[in-house]
Order: structure tokens, then sequence, then C-alpha cells
């Protein structure tokens, strides 16, 4: 069978946005959130019931609830004035909409976390193809060693170092493997690939670069950071709250009207001058509150609520305003220790360049080549990490400003 293309990390994010069960599962959420505040919001529109309280009467005929015994009735309402109903309605509608910077703030975290484990995949498995190299060099310096330490010329603790040399690189080895093994088995998750579908990735580097400027980065953070898109969303719905709890003190007004049709056998003749068969009722009931206890100390709650949301917003601003700049700094730092990393690479590069040709010239012997060899794949390894972490560094500040979009657009 042919061998399935390299994914890049574009499509691997793609991917893992189609396939991710916590991204499904934020959907869902938003659902029921925007359900729930519909539910309030219901009153406000017109409700029809029907159904019927035939049942037998001794007495003057009454139901429970206060109406009369009918063998079938229709009910109509609907809220025009109920302030704190209102504010109750648009706080859950405010809350239903901040699901959606919930969803977004989960899309965000699918996108790094699959980001970064593709691009740590790549490093591993370029870590080791230098290990396996790093083995083989290991191993000849081990040959090379015993041989002289046979001859007389090395001490036997000389070999013990090339022993140990060669047992780290292979418990190294060991090391990397278990971790693409777990770097593969999470990217098949997440991309939605079988069980024993092959990864094949492409050497990629990050396609976005935030801004470097604190303060730019600051002022996008301050529009785009999802922390602080929920807790303004959070100070809106409370006022909406604390406004409609305000307005408790305002008459309420309901549309009402019903349709019953009486039997006889309830003895309405007996109570009753005339008895009518089908009658109607329609009107407004109002109700104007003189005195209530409950709608003072609603506002209170409400009140002491909203202060909680906007001292939590203040907070969150300062928070967001350190982080990106903490993590423009780390940016810099890991540029930093990326260009120091090239540069010994460089050096150590150069230097096997200049012992192998000291060794075709005779100058050197083989084990000194290998263990420059060793020391250049040190080198690239160094680099290597060094990259990965400015990878992190990155993604973790685009996430922070808002700029996430960059890495797969």
């Amino acid at each position: 069978t042919q061998a399935a293309p390299a994914l890049t990390l574009k499509r691997a994010i793609e991917l893992a946005l189609q396939n991710s069960a916590d991204l499904q599962l934020a959907k869902i959420q938003a659902r029921l959130a925007n359900n729930s505040a519909q539910i309030t919001k219901a009153e406000f529109l017109p409700n029809l019931y029907t159904g019927s309280g035939a049942g037998y009467t001794y007495g003057i005929p009454e139901t429970p609830g206060g109406r009369a015994p009918a063998l079938f009735n229709v009910t109509y309402t609907q809220q025009i004035l109920n302030e704190p109903l209102r504010g109750q309605a648009k706080e859950l509608q405010e809350q239903a909409s901040a699901q959606k910077i919930v969803l977004e703030d989960v899309r965000n975290g699918v996108i790094v976390r699959t980001a970064m484990a593709y691009l740590e995949l790549g490093k591993v498995r370029h870590s080791l193809e230098l290990l396996r190299a790093e083995q083989d060099s290991a191993d000849r310096i081990l040959q090379v060693t015993t041989g002289r330490e046979n001859e007389g010329f090395e001490l036997p603790i000389e070999v013990t170092r090339a022993q140990l040399t060669k047992a780290q690189v292979v418990q190294r080895i060991l090391q990397l493997e278990g971790r693409q093994d777990e770097l593969e088995v999470f990217l098949r998750l997440q991309l939605g690939f079988a069980v024993e579908q092959p990864v094949e990735i492409l050497p990629e580097d990050l396609p976005g670069e935030a801004e470097q400027e604190g303060a730019n980065l600051v002022a996008m953070a301050m529009q785009n950071n999802v922390g602080l898109q929920l807790a303004q969303a959070d100070v809106r719905a409370k006022e909406f709250r604390l406004k409609g709890e305000k307005r408790g003190y305002f008459p309420t007004l309901e549309l009402v009207g019903i349709y019953s049709v009486l039997g006889k056998f309830n003895n309405y003749t007996e109570f009753f001058r005339t008895f009518q068969r089908n009658n109607f009722n329609a009107g407004i009931d109002v109700n104007l509150p003189l005195f209530s206890a409950r709608t003072k100390a609603a506002v209170g709650l409400a009140q002491v609520n909203l202060e909680a949301a906007k001292a939590t917003l203040s907070n969150r601003r300062t928070e967001v305003s350190t982080d990106v700049r903490q993590k423009t700094r780390s940016v810099r730092e890991r540029d930093a220790a990326k260009e120091v990393a090239r540069l010994e690479l460089q050096l150590a590069q150069a230097d096997v360049a200049v012992f192998q040709s000291q060794f075709a010239e005779g100058k050197l012997n083989l084990r000194e080549v290998e263990k420059a060899r060793l020391t250049e794949n040190e080198r690239w390894m160094a680099y290597l990490d060094a990259n990965f972490q400015r990878q992190q560094a990155q993604l973790e500040l685009l996430r922070a400003a808002g700029q996430l979009d960059k890495v797969w657009q």
C-alpha cells in the first residue's frame, strides 16, 4: 500500500479541530446555555395551555387553584412588564453569549496542544537520528579504547568511561523512543487516526510571528484575550441583573386569558343565578409593590455580585498585561538561547571539519574524531531543544495576545 502523505502543521490543526472531543463538548455546552437562556425569555412570549379540571364537587364548585371546575379549558399568558424577570433573562442571554468565548478558548487549546505535540514530535525524531549516529560513534570509541587498553596504552578507567558514554546514549535513545510513542498516540487521538496508522510529519517552524513590541501586544491582548473577554461578559451580565432588580419596585403587567367549558353536574345552578357552559375571560394582571423586602434583598445581592465581577475584571486586566509582557521577555530570551545554541553547533561543526582534516594527515587518531562528532551531535540536540523551547514560548505569547490564528492561517 502507498504510504500516506506527510502532514503539514496546518493540516494537523485542521484535523484536530474537526475531530476534537473537547471542542464537540464545548459546542454542546454552548447550545445548552443558549437553550437555558430561552426558558426565561419565553415568559415574554405568548404561552398557550390547554387541559381539564373535571371532577366531583360537593358544595361550592372550586379547584385547589381557585378556578371553577371545567370540562375543558384553554389558558393564555404573556409577561409584558416584569423588570426583574427581564433582567434575569438578559443576564442568562449574556452568559450564553459568553459560552461562545469559552468555545473559542477550547478551540485555542486544541490548536496549542496539537501544534506543540507536532513540533515536539519533529524534534524528538530528529534527536533520535542524531543519537543513533552518536551510538555508532560511541561504539567506535569503545572499540578503539579497548584495543589501546589491551596494548597497554590506556588505563582500564578509560574503557569504563567509554562504556558509560555508550550506555548513556542508549538510555537517551530509549527515553526518546518512549516520548515519541506518547506523542504519536496523542496525535492519533487528536487527529482521528486509526490506532496503528503511522503519523508522518514534516519538519516545520511556526509560520506566525507575534509582534515583539510589548505595548502593541498588550493592546491586542486587551481586545482579544479570552479570559479578559469572559470577565467583561460577566460584568455586563451582572449589570443587566442589577438593572432589572432595581426596577423591581415598578409594577408588573401580564396579559392573561382563559376559555373554559363547564358542566352542570358541578352544581353551578345551586349557587349561581345562571349557568353558562362556554366562558371566556381576558385582561391584564397588574401588581404594584408597595413594600417588598425581597426586592431590597435582591438589589443588594445583585450589587455585590456586580462589584465582585468588576474587581475580577480589574485584576484580570492587570494579570493579562503582566502575563503578556513576561511572555514577550520569555520569547526574546528563548531567541537569544537559540542563537547561542546555533553558534555552539556551528563551532562544533567546524571542529569536526578540522579534526577530520588532521586525521587524514595522520595527526589525530580515530577516537578524537569520534569524540568531536559526539560533541557535534550534543550541540545539535541542544539547538533542537532551544528551538522547541522558543516555539513553546511563541505559542504561549500568541495565545495570550489573541493572535493564535497566525499559527495556521
